[in-house]
């Protein structure tokens, strides 16, 4: 069994997706629909600018989804997978991939996601860092102990999550989990603390995006980032999706379920190779791949 899995942010890079949309008709026709919903040339940025002008929120979670989704529509009727799971933003792209959202009104959360990502961010300085070499548990208890906003943010593979929360917070954490033992800890160069309590405002912005957007019955199970479980029902979809901004991402939860359920084979679908790395250290046994077309 194959499931289809969708990268996040950090996976950009520049001049990803030119090949295809000068490749491929299909392709360019939805990279144009693109730059008229968002109301600006999203492609001139993509194929065209440096890796900071990629690295702004409202840019870069558009132009992944956008990536990932033209895969899928390239492939058209060779595109029939078991399941699909997406970590964090890619989530979007998963649902757009196994028809439980039109690509217009996935595209419309998307950015209205990474703008009001960007607005929560700006309210209070915020970060998060990787942790290295570290059992899941301990990282969860130095968190609870700090006083201060700090908590797991993304469960990457064994012995790599990612924290989220205050800057002081974050710091605190990281000088605890040093001292307990942690390979490395790692700040990213993120805008901020995304997956945390701190994201709230931005999560009651897209609620009311999400409750007015229409969910199909999906073609496929997703498994999603907040519970790690599959669903094919759109209630409990959309829920998920609007609790994702402020809940971790269970990536490593997320994998060995999918592996328990059937799952042998996983195809990354979008830019880079990040997820294939993860799902290798989550388990060794199964087979990774990035997406390939077929030729025409």
């Amino acid at each position: 069994m194959t499931a289809y899995v969708f990268p996040g942010q950090g996976a950009q890079y520049p001049g990803m997706g030119k090949d295809l949309y000068e490749k491929y008709p299909a392709a360019r026709e939805l990279f144009e629909k693109a730059n008229d919903i968002l109301g600006f040339r999203i492609t001139d940025i993509i194929f065209n600018g440096s890796e900071e002008d990629l690295r702004q929120t409202r840019v870069t979670q558009p132009a992944i989804f956008l990536h990932s989704v033209v895969l899928v529509h390239l492939l058209g009727d060779h595109f029939s997978p078991s399941a699909v799971a997406g970590h964090s933003l890619g989530e979007f792209s998963a649902l757009v991939a196994n028809s439980a959202l039109a690509f217009e009104d996935g595209l419309k959360l998307v950015h209205m996601r990474a703008l009001s990502m960007q607005k929560a961010c700006e309210l209070i300085p915020s970060t998060m860092a990787a942790i290295l070499g570290l059992d899941d548990k301990i990282v969860e208890e130095v968190c609870n102990q700090i006083d201060d906003i700090v908590v797991p943010a993304n469960y990457n593979c064994p012995g790599q999550v990612v924290i989220s929360g205050t800057e002081t917070g974050v710091y605190r954490a990281m000088e605890e989990l040093a001292e307990k033992g942690a390979k490395r800890t790692v700040k990213l160069s993120v805008g901020g603390a995304f997956h945390s309590p701190l994201m709230e405002p931005a999560r009651k912005e897209l609620f009311e995006a999400i409750a007015n957007t229409s969910f199909n019955k999906p073609s496929c199970p997703i498994y999603q980032n907040v519970t790690a479980l599959p669903t094919t029902d759109p209630e409990t979809i959309r829920n998920n999706l609007i609790e994702q901004l402020t809940s971790p991402v269970r990536w490593t939860q997320t994998v060995q379920n999918m592996i328990n359920d059937g799952i042998t084979r996983f195809v990354e679908t979008g830019p880079g190779k990040v997820l294939q790395g993860l799902i290798r250290k989550i388990d060794r046994t199964v087979e990774t791949s990035s997406f390939i077309l077929p030729e025409h």
